[in-house]
């Protein structure tokens, strides 16, 4: 899959530059969770080889994160707290959950749509769940996309500086992907376990 995904990716980058660029991480930020890992590095790897400009290619990253996170934002803010309210008891989500998760994003709000842009697997969803807990669109916005910015410069300097051997670093960030999705899991499990041995008193 990761190979489909790297000749996929590759290929549409090679073809068509930052528009792909833009329209990948646009697919990412909208919950499709296509590797901006891959996607950022190999942009470094054109800018690399003189096909494009470095910085051209992170802000093309940035402004796909963007774009993907405005239709997140919205549909989780429409579709998914009405969602949770009603069958949110069901994943252990009753209405005290709601509350606090609003009383986090309250005080917590804008800390949470920068760096989480900055966290694999994490950024993917962040635009759907800033809208369920109704973060202030304008600024989540902002931060969302100095924080896209930052990651994209990041990946695309990693590739630019890899040259040639920009795939070298699949394995790792794979690896990394899996131990953040394991902890999610983990957590998602023991939230689950607690409530369920607790439901009766």
């Amino acid at each position: 899959m990761s190979d489909f995904f790297s000749a996929w990716i590759t290929q549409d980058i090679g073809n068509y530059g930052y528009l792909a660029v833009v329209v990948l991480m646009a697919l990412e930020s909208a919950n499709i969770p296509i590797p901006s890992e891959i996607t950022l590095t190999f942009a470094g790897f054109l800018a690399y080889q003189g096909k494009a400009n470095l910085h051209g290619m992170a802000l093309a990253g940035a402004v796909g994160c963007l774009i993907g996170s405005i239709p997140s934002y919205w549909i989780g803010l429409k579709l998914g707290r009405p969602f949770l309210e009603r069958y949110g008891r069901w994943f252990f989500i009753g209405h005290k959950q709601i509350a606090l998760g609003d009383r986090w994003m309250m005080k917590y709000g804008n800390s949470t749509s920068f760096f989480s842009r900055l966290l694999p697997v994490v950024r993917t969803f962040i635009s759907f769940i800033a809208g369920i807990w109704k973060a202030p669109f304008w600024m989540f916005a902002l931060l969302s996309f100095v924080g896209s910015w930052i990651w994209s410069y990041i990946l695309v300097f990693v590739g630019f500086k890899l040259g040639e051997n920009w795939g070298a670093l699949h394995p790792y960030w794979q690896k990394f992907d899996v131990i953040i999705i394991v902890f999610i899991v983990g957590s998602m499990v023991g939230y689950g376990w607690y409530h369920w041995k607790h439901a009766g008193k």
